[in-house]
């Protein structure tokens, strides 16, 4: 019953829908398909079409118009005509009230200008006419989807060049200026903004400067909207980039001297984000002494937010100051002097250089010798004695014999230049500027002794004089004028002249300093509820109690060096002039050092004590002593390691000091290392794994940059720590080993062969990458060692590799034992050749397990293809038991061997032109395999691979799956 009234249901839905291809005997329905009927749509064209749909009233149906525009336009290429049509419904669909539609179509847009680009013949100023007007107008529409898609596309046409110049000058540009105008949107001003300042390097320079530069200054100073400030710092470092120096120097920075004072914290940090961008732009003078300063005060900032990006963004800025061709460097030492040595006697052939000189590469590749703080209190102390004494050739004649450079100033000068120099050196300051200038006045004084004095170095000494932080930030030393002729005559020495000229300088140093320290105290103290500017004000104010203490200390010592000068003066007159000037002035001078010296260890202690210092001061700027950079970028640079900064700033900021190390050292040049040793070892042994993981993969390109000796004393045993860590920090090793290996001499690089078998041993059995990079990097360390090690050491951990249990572990394993056998070759050490290669076979070939003899084969294959070994060679020792495995009972084998016989080994002019009993044992055995019992074998042995398509992809089937 239930069937019956099935069928009477289906009579009356074929009666309905006009179906008579019904049979009553079979009962059985006929319904047609929908392809058996011709639809409307495809009678019409695609103009038609497309009027149709773009019509419609529902929204989705104008939507796929859209979408469908571009296959339209394809449709109807051939005719100009029908072309045109189009892009004229694009214009009408261009003002469809649903802002899905106009967002679909500003989508096409991109793709649609391309096609018209492509055939621009046919469809001539199709874009410019027609495009182009829709996108600008978007540009200010309403939604913020469609603007968003319009700014997407006109960067999109701008960077694919597409737009022509004209229409940036005269469409898209004056448009942007108008949404930018004072009366405009908020949400469409900002937005207007990030398009200029985003199209500025796609425009150029010329359009940028007449166009863009003048409204994004004006931005810059808006006092509205900070969105738009913040928007214009975000991007500033683009538009200084585009504009060249001058116009940055000029224009753009004091509007980001601007906002880098800005109220809103969020346009601080936006300007601590792009501060590297920035200083590129500008002169070398301009970094010292403007830009360095801006930072520093963004490094302290009151928001936390802007103290981060501001630490993050300190190594970048510190790389700035780098010569650009400081990167051509010498790595090993005795590179370097014998190229000194070749130049030296191009100019001189005088004196030869000493062996223990260190030397680097100057910007030009010219060697600067630094010299060492011994050295130089040395050669001060012999100047000194022999004017004393009234011997200036003595003095003369001793700085001849250690300089090949022609002075021509007279004792006396040198003398006081030499005392001059050595006065700074005295002030033993922790304050970064005053250290930085001291060391510059000292290494300038120097730099007339130097071996090689070239063009390039003068130079170099004549852009660092331009800025000397010493003079700068302190009171101008008073000069010393010692007069040899009233110390050569018979009449009384006038030693009061040296303790007058001493005496006004530490009070003065110390008047300035508090003054110094006062301002700074009085600008944190609105700051002080930030823990970390509370811990400034309490070091500062510490420093400002010690200086008042220094100041009593240093007016009492200089009284008890008056009262002994003219107790020694009232002595004998006969004894003063035959031989006390030697005894009488040395003693005083030293004296009056010592007692400065006192009273500055005292004022570092103190300061010592309040910052809870882990070594002494006088160590401590020692150690952080060079004239490349602002002192104070450096110091702090160097406390991006103190725990305290993790608390205040961010926790993070020991990786982001990691990251940016390399870049710094390159900038101080390995002379200045001892600026960041302890800073590197600290970061080497920090607690968070992160860290210590950034170091590894940044090592070897440090031991790059601080050349041979440098590593073995200082990265080597750092190296060694992290060859012992996690699995996270020995990938980094892992990755660049052959890089840092192929660094260090041969003696140091063969002791890491011991080591090389615990990369096999990691903290996850999973970790297949860790295994498959100790491949790789085994191949390529095959260069640095002797055929010996490479048998003795390498070989057991390349055939543990060739039995992973992870395929693309073995695959890199077996080119690895290819290229060992090639190596072992090369070097003629057959026998231990012979001897690995019986290793094989006893261990792969004669294996019990099918993997194991298919191994085999893919070593065999490995070495064919690289041709590691003559086919001679091959056919005497591999090719017999490769032949034996034609009658392995695992198919796999079978396959393996059919494929490597007949598409690899066959193909060698070993076997082509050249009849042998190895060449009829191969076509026997292909013959044999031909009449195989399984089909893909028979196939392999069969076919070659260049001859059907269906043979390469079971070839690679075959490759992936074995």
């Amino acid at each position: 019953a239930l069937y019956k009234k099935f069928l009477k249901a289906c009579r009356c839905l074929s009666s309905r829908v006009g179906v008579d291809d019904y049979s009553s005997e079979t009962d059985v329905l006929i319904v047609p398909s929908a392809l058996d009927f011709i639809s409307q749509d495809e009678m019409l064209t695609p103009l038609g079409r497309l009027d149709k749909y773009a019509a419609s009233e529902n929204i989705f149906n104008r939507q796929m118009v859209a979408r469908s525009l571009l296959d339209t336009l394809k449709a109807v290429s051939d005719d100009e005509k029908d072309c045109i049509a189009v892009l004229e419904r694009v214009t009408r669909l261009a003002d469809d009230s649903e802002p899905m539609v106009r967002a679909e179509l500003m989508e096409q847009v991109p793709h649609i200008a391309v096609f018209c680009q492509e055939n621009r013949p046919s469809i001539p100023y199709a874009f410019s006419k027609y495009l182009l007007p829709i996108v600008v107008r978007y540009l200010a529409d309403q939604n913020n989807q469609v603007r968003k898609t319009s700014q997407s596309a006109l960067l999109i046409l701008l960077e694919q060049e597409i737009i022509e110049r004209y229409d940036v000058e005269e469409k898209v540009c004056p448009v942007l200026i108008d949404l930018t105008a004072p009366d405009s949107n908020d949400d469409v001003k900002t937005e207007a903004v990030a398009i200029m300042c985003k199209m500025a390097p796609m425009v150029g320079r010329d359009i940028t400067e007449r166009l863009i530069l003048p409204r994004f200054c004006e931005m810059c100073c808006d006092s509205r909207m900070f969105h738009v400030r913040k928007v214009c710092a975000a991007n500033f470092g683009d538009i200084c980039s585009v504009v060249g120096q001058e116009a940055t120097e000029e224009m753009l920075l004091p509007r980001f001297f601007q906002l880098c004072s800005d109220n809103v914290w969020g346009v601080r940090k936006a300007c601590a984000e792009c501060f590297m961008a920035v200083s590129c732009a500008t002169a070398q003078e301009t970094r010292r002494t403007k830009l360095s300063s801006v930072f520093i005060n963004l490094i302290s900032d009151p928001s936390k937010w802007v103290r981060q990006a501001a630490f993050q963004s300190l190594g970048p800025f510190i790389s700035t100051f780098a010569n650009p061709s400081s990167s051509t460097q010498y790595f090993r030492e005795e590179e370097l002097r014998s190229a000194d040595c070749q130049k030296s006697m191009e100019n001189s052939t005088s004196t030869e250089r000493k062996d223990n000189t260190t030397a680097d590469s100057d910007t030009c590749g010219d060697v600067i010798i630094e010299p060492t703080i011994d050295d130089f209190h040395s050669s001060c102390h012999v100047a000194l004695e022999c004017i004393l004494n009234g011997d200036p050739q003595r003095s003369i004649h001793e700085q001849d014999s250690n300089s090949e450079s022609c002075d021509h100033t007279s004792p006396c000068e040198q003398c006081t230049s030499a005392f001059t120099a050595i006065t700074p050196c005295m002030e033993v300051n922790r304050d970064s500027r005053n250290s930085s200038g001291a060391g510059q006045q000292s290494t300038d004084n120097l730099n007339s002794a130097q071996e090689c004095e070239t063009i390039a170095a003068v130079q170099s000494i004549l852009e660092q004089e331009q800025y000397n932080s010493f003079h700068y930030w302190r009171t101008p030393i008073p000069e010393i004028n010692i007069d040899l002729e009233l110390l050569q005559t018979d009449k009384e020495v006038r030693l009061p002249d040296l303790s007058e000229a001493a005496a006004p300088y530490p009070s003065s140093i110390s008047t300035a300093t508090r003054r110094e320290l006062e301002e700074m105290i009085e600008n944190l103290e609105p700051h002080i509820d930030d823990p970390d500017v509370k811990a400034q004000v309490q070091v500062l104010a510490a420093a400002l109690r010690a200086s008042s203490l220094d100041l009593q200390e240093e007016t009492s010592s200089v009284l008890i060096v008056d009262n002994r000068i003219e107790s020694e003066n009232s002595a004998d007159t006969d004894q003063q002039q035959s031989s006390s000037v030697p005894t009488t002035v040395v003693p005083l001078i030293t004296e009056t050092i010592e007692n400065i010296n006192s009273s500055r260890r005292r004022l570092q202690s103190y300061s010592e004590q309040s910052t809870n210092s882990s070594f002494s001061a006088a160590e401590e700027g020692k150690s952080r002593v060079q004239n490349i950079i602002p002192q104070a970028l450096l110091e702090q640079y160097l406390s991006m390691t103190d725990p305290s900064r993790a608390q205040t700033v961010d926790t993070e900021i020991a990786k982001h000091c990691a990251y940016s190390l390399p870049g710094v050292a390159l900038t101080l040049g390995r002379q200045n290392w001892h600026c960041l040793k302890n800073t590197y070892e600290t970061l080497a042994s920090d607690i968070q794994w992160k860290v210590r993981r950034t170091l590894a993969f940044s090592i070897h390109e440090l031991a790059v940059i601080l050349g041979d000796h440098l590593t073995a004393a200082d990265l080597v045993p750092i190296f060694n720590g992290f060859l012992k860590d996690l699995d996270e920090v020995r990938i980094g090793v892992l990755k660049h080993l052959y890089d840092f290996l192929k660094l260090l001499h041969f003696e140091k690089r063969r002791e890491y062969l011991y080591q090389l078998q615990e990369f096999l041993v990691t903290d996850n059995s999973r970790n297949w990458r860790f295994r498959a990079e100790l491949a790789q990097q085994l191949i390529l360390l095959l260069e640095l060692y002797s055929a010996t090690d490479v048998y003795e050491y390498l070989r057991p951990i390349a055939l543990t590799l060739c039995t992973d249990k992870v395929s693309s572990v073995r695959w890199i394993s077996f080119k690895l034992i290819s290229e060992m056998i090639r190596k072992l070759h090369c070097s003629a050490s057959v026998p231990l050749m012979i001897n690995f290669l019986h290793e094989l076979i006893d261990k792969f070939c004669c294996c019990s397990k099918w993997s194991g003899r298919q191994t085999f084969v893919f070593i065999c294959q490995a070495i064919i293809e690289e041709d590691c070994l003559p086919m001679d060679l091959f056919a005497l020792h591999l090719l017999p038991h490769l032949l034996r495995l034609a009658s392995d009972r695992v198919p796999n084998v079978r396959v393996l061997l059919a494929k490597t016989l007949r598409q690899t080994l066959l193909d060698k002019e070993y076997f082509l032109n050249s009849s042998n009993s190895d060449q009829e044992a191969v076509e026997q055995t292909i013959m044999a395999l031909q009449m195989d019992h399984d089909s893909d074998v028979k196939y392999f042995a069969s076919v070659h691979p260049s001859n059907t398509k269906i043979a390469d992809d079971a070839m690679s089937t075959t490759s992936s799956t074995y």
